[in-house]
């Protein structure tokens, strides 16, 4: 199978929280004999092992764009906006402007872009839009498919955050604003949950595609000693605010024995917890490996929304750790509560649970073996790229 992707980006240093998952996609593809061509749509054109990239058809236009769109919201911030004359339900001035300016400027380049290699390179047997901002591409997934008639796909990595319903995140894209649904043969999404939603908004059909992890890349490290009692690592409080304060800050001041730490920015006020320096990823790896507990804090926007899977809990486990959550709506679809992840629904329990666990080390050993053993049997992201093979074939 031969795969043609337009993908948020490929270079990590730009603000797309979903561009190591991309990688790790790609790359389990590779593995499994798929041969991947990436385009980006933000940022340069990077080439690895495991996927050939195309230049950003678009790239200058996207960085004049870029600049453009921070700073009219940097100018913006702060001040009432209000709707333009053809903007959607609850879609701001700014936002509109961003969606006309991207139709004129963006869309026909990606337009011509992706029909020169169709026209190249007619093996390709599908094409898959990777949380690229939606509304600004109308029309070309409709063009795609009369003039090739190949299935085109929609693959959002954010949901359930990223639908009108949720106002997505502060820093994100409204991204479907005078989107239109139905000219994608399907959504694929991260959440089992926001199926519903997506099909009230005339998706044509929508398949679940849970994240995982690379366990060469997540890891186990031998490590001589676990010197950290229980560490977080992520960025941003937003939506998670309430259950920071109480699996981290007040734990952190009612167990003054235990070392927390943290490795993010934004987190608000930590108690006692201690705020680790980042040289890398492999410090973050390094860090999860030295902790007793490590914890999995999701957004309210996912943890309420059946099965909407993150990245966390897979990358935790991945890595042989012993992991606490706050509730999850659907966890059981990936771990098993009370062997492999201990769920805690307070601030009182987050606190009995850590002072139990870091008594009893063989029940951490345990449940840590337990976590990554199930992500080898069914989280890997070479299980996704069977599963996304599979979707795909259905419409061929």
């Amino acid at each position: 199978m031969k795969l043609l992707f337009a993908v948020s980006s490929l270079d990590l240093k730009q603000p797309f929280g979903c561009t190591a998952a991309w990688w790790q996609l790609f790359k389990g593809l590779y593995e499994i004999g798929v041969e991947v061509i990436a385009i980006p749509y933000q940022g340069p054109a990077l080439d690895s092992l495991w996927w050939r990239a195309e230049p950003n058809p678009a790239k200058l236009q996207g960085d004049v764009f870029k600049f453009g769109r921070d700073k009219f919201k940097s100018v913006s911030r702060g001040r009432r906006e209000v709707k333009g004359s053809d903007a959607t339900e609850d879609e701001h001035l700014s936002d509109n402007l961003v969606r006309r300016a991207a139709h004129a400027l963006i869309a026909p380049v990606w337009a011509r872009c992706l029909d020169r290699i169709l026209e190249r390179e007619p093996d390709v047997d599908a094409v898959i839009f990777l949380t690229v901002p939606l509304n600004h591409l109308t029309g070309v997934p409709s063009e795609l498919r009369r003039k090739h008639n190949k299935p085109v796909f929609y693959y959002d990595g954010d949901l359930p955050a990223s639908l009108p319903t949720m106002q997505g995140f502060a820093t994100g894209f409204r991204m479907y604003h005078g989107a239109d649904l139905s000219e994608y043969a399907a959504f694929i999404g991260n959440s089992r949950g926001a199926a519903d939603a997506l099909k009230k908004m005339h998706a044509s059909a929508v398949h679940p595609l849970y994240w995982g992890a690379d366990p060469d890349v997540f890891s186990p490290m031998e490590t001589r000693n676990q010197d950290i009692g229980a560490l977080f690592y992520g960025n941003g409080s937003e939506y998670r605010e309430d259950w920071i304060d109480d699996m981290i800050t007040a734990p952190s001041n009612a167990l003054p024995q235990v070392r927390f730490a943290t490795r993010g920015a934004g987190l608000g006020e930590l108690g006692r917890a201690e705020d680790l320096p980042l040289v890398g990823f492999s410090k973050v790896r390094e860090y999860a490996c030295r902790s007793k507990i490590n914890l999995c804090i999701t957004r309210s926007t996912h943890a309420t929304v059946y099965a909407s899977s993150t990245s966390r809990p897979f990358e935790l486990a991945s890595m042989g750790a012993c992991i606490v959550t706050n509730p999850y709506l659907g966890i059981e679809e990936w771990f098993e509560p009370g062997k492999e992840i201990f769920v805690v629904h307070s601030q009182e329990e987050a606190v009995d649970r850590y002072r139990h666990l870091l008594s009893h080390e063989s029940e951490r050993l345990d449940a840590s073996r337990a976590a990554r053993d199930r992500v080898l049997k069914q989280h890997t992201f070479r299980h996704r790229a069977h599963e996304l093979v599979k979707i795909v074939q259905g419409y061929l």
